[in-house]
């Protein structure tokens, strides 16, 4: 805390960064910390904004610059910018994106802030949706769930902390995987649709596209078939 002292700070500004400034921090410059946030506040408050966006199906996202206070991103809004969610978007893919969106957009927003011509608007409450911290074991494959909704977790959990399945005991990532819509069957029963590793789900089916094998490197669903020989369940 002394060293931001001897800083003097006039403003602050943090991005994914992934805790709570203490009181006398954001007390500490004249402008206050402001925060580049990866959604739409106040939808998807919290840790894992990206993530939450693919998997709740959303057709769009955004930045939001805001003025921090003591909540978990509950401050004032500044500004904010969207963009569409592709249907086959990642959170990698996204967050690369959305990275120089907020750059850019902060860049935009200060000049305006700082002479005091723009001021911070408080957020809706009755809007507010939160995005809690990602655990691991939140990658496992639930093939109990319908498969639009499994497909959208692979997009979610790519890069971290991926998705997966078991194959023979040993551990099966799923870094690509596409649902075929429809009549589904007995939860976990593996196929092979057109040449490509498949599970049925409750409703519909997910096509392993990417996979990872324990000790291998990624590699396409029909490469993984030509050395899983008993993927088909018997």
């Amino acid at each position: 805390m002394q060293v931001l002292r001897d800083w003097q700070p006039e403003l602050i500004v943090v991005a994914a960064f992934g805790q709570i400034l203490r009181q006398e921090v954001l007390d500490l410059p004249p402008y206050g910390c402001l925060n580049v946030h990866g959604s739409l506040l106040p939808r998807w408050r919290g840790a894992a904004p990206l993530q939450a966006a693919i998997l709740n199906g959303d057709t769009e996202t955004g930045i939001t610059i805001m003025r921090m206070d003591a909540g978990v991103d509950t401050g004032p809004l500044l500004s904010q910018r969207s963009l569409p969610i592709r249907p086959d978007e990642t959170a990698a893919s996204l967050s690369s994106v959305m990275a120089e969106l907020g750059a850019r957009l902060l860049l935009e927003t200060l000049p305006a802030y700082l002479a005091g011509s723009l001021q911070p608007q408080p957020q809706d409450e009755s809007l507010a949706t939160y995005a809690p911290m990602l655990q691991k074991e939140a990658g496992r494959l639930d093939f109990h769930l319908p498969a639009i909704q499994l497909e959208r977790r692979v997009r979610a959990f790519n890069p971290w902390p991926s998705a997966y399945t078991f194959y023979q005991e040993q551990l099966l990532k799923v870094h690509r995987a596409r649902a075929v819509v429809g009549e589904g069957g007995v939860p976990g029963t593996r196929l092979v649709i057109q040449g490509v590793p498949a599970v049925a789900c409750t409703e519909g089916l997910l096509v392993l596209d990417e996979v990872q094998p324990a000790g291998k490197k990624p590699m396409p669903g029909r490469i993984f078939l030509q050395g899983a020989r008993a993927w088909v369940s018997t």
